[in-house]
């Protein structure tokens, strides 16, 4: 086999190659573990409409832990990556870019969090509570589609 051979029989591609032909159904892992995933949502109550309201009354503490060891892991997981310099399974050097704060982040954020309150929905799990049968979510799904594509349309325009 040769090496374009070999890279095709991969997961994914780094940084240096660009390209990838499967077949179509070579995703459908994917798909299983996004049902996975969505089940354990469904079942940890995370995508609850009242769990979410509950957290923005102050009224539980439960979707804090959840987010708070979300964020717990995400930061040992960059420390690990950072201090022992691990590489990707194509032996790239994983480089994590900086970020530099400005006022939009606070604008975006308050928006966000808004209309997570109102709607009891971030983007994540809005399949899963289609999926569990709150139809009246599609609104949330197309609602968002549609404000990240304002977003994109006036991206130039808005203060970064």
């Amino acid at each position: 086999m040769t090496k374009e051979k070999d890279v095709s029989l991969q997961d994914s591609v780094g940084a240096k190659q660009s390209y990838l032909t499967q077949k179509w159904y070579y995703n459908l892992k994917y798909l299983f573990v996004g049902i996975a995933f969505g089940i354990v949502f469904v079942k940890a109550e995370i995508i609850s409409w009242f769990r979410i309201q509950e957290m923005f009354r102050l009224q539980s503490f439960f979707m804090y832990g959840v987010i708070g060891s979300a964020v717990l892991t995400g930061m040992i997981s960059v420390f690990i990556i950072k201090k022992f310099n691990i590489k990707t399974i194509y032996g790239e050097k994983i480089s994590i870019a900086p970020k530099k704060f400005n006022k939009g982040q606070i604008y975006g954020g308050l928006i966000f969090g808004f209309g997570w309150a109102i709607t009891g929905a971030c983007p994540g799990p809005l399949f899963a509570q289609i999926g569990t049968g709150a139809l009246a979510v599609v609104v949330t799904l197309i609602s968002a589609i549609l404000g990240t594509w304002v977003y994109g349309y006036l991206r130039d325009k808005l203060p970064h």
